[in-house]
């Protein structure tokens, strides 16, 4: 798997894990949402300090986003669409 889709799949992997939304993930990182959802499309080529950013904000050592996922696993799910209910 190539760099840009490990940092993909990884990325998407972690934020959903955590419950974050690419905004959330954004804002938290000082960048912007459009550029999270790049990555995760493997769009964008983020340099290495940004990856420690993300890294950061997610609470993970900046390896954990160019894991190689086991072989047969499924693509990680996205989180349920829109903003969740005013409390």
């Amino acid at each position: 798997m190539r760099g840009r889709a490990l940092v993909a799949w990884n990325l998407r992997r972690i934020r959903v894990k955590r419950g974050l939304s690419q905004e959330r993930l954004a804002f938290d990182a000082g960048i912007d949402r459009s550029y999270v959802g790049g990555l995760e499309r493997q769009e964008e080529n983020p340099t290495v300090d940004l990856l420690d950013r993300l890294a950061k904000t997610l609470s993970v050592h900046v390896s954990d986003l160019l894991v190689e996922p086991p072989r047969g696993a499924s693509p990680p799910k996205a989180l349920r669409r829109g903003r969740p209910p005013a409390k």
